[in-house]
């Protein structure tokens, strides 16, 4: 099983990016990893909001298989504690040899095509925090997860 990061656009902030990286170094251990980044589409100005997340919606499922187990980061998605999250992945490789795919939108959101094809939703909170933020947020919660599951003293009851 291979875990998968889709993002739209180039992560801006270099804080960001070093952590971002700190991660995917750290993820290495524990399973196959791939970050994939959808560049952000240019002259988009004239677009309305619905138009622009239809192009991205478009750009994101091209780097889906039907295969793939399609899991979009939003906000009206199922949350999770990190112990209880731990479990639900752990389960996900126990018993499923799907590749699972995480997909971090644009600013704008997702397009329906991208709802349409997901397979389900996860929230990492009901605060609301930068498309650019969720994506440390959510590899340091993956790290997190494997290190649970692994009974390594990351995590701290």
């Amino acid at each position: 099983m291979t875990i998968k990061l889709i993002v739209v656009g180039k992560t801006e902030d270099g804080y960001l990016r070093e952590g971002i990286d700190i991660y995917r170094a750290r993820l290495e251990h524990y399973c196959r990893f791939e970050f994939v980044t959808i560049p952000a589409l240019k002259g988009v100005k004239s677009l309305s909001r619905e138009q622009l997340k239809d192009k991205e919606a478009e750009l994101i499922l091209k780097n889906l298989t039907t295969s793939d187990e399609c899991i979009l980061l939003d906000e009206r998605g199922k949350e999770f504690t990190s112990v209880s999250w731990a479990q639900h992945l752990e389960q996900k490789f126990a018993h499923s040899s799907k590749n699972v795919v995480f997909v971090i939108g644009g600013s704008q959101g997702f397009g329906k095509k991208v709802y349409d094809r997901a397979d389900g939703l996860m929230s990492l909170s009901k605060m609301t925090f930068s498309h650019q933020m969720v994506r440390l947020i959510f590899l340091e919660q993956l790290y997190r997860a494997f290190t649970i599951i692994e009974g390594e003293p990351y995590h701290h009851e």
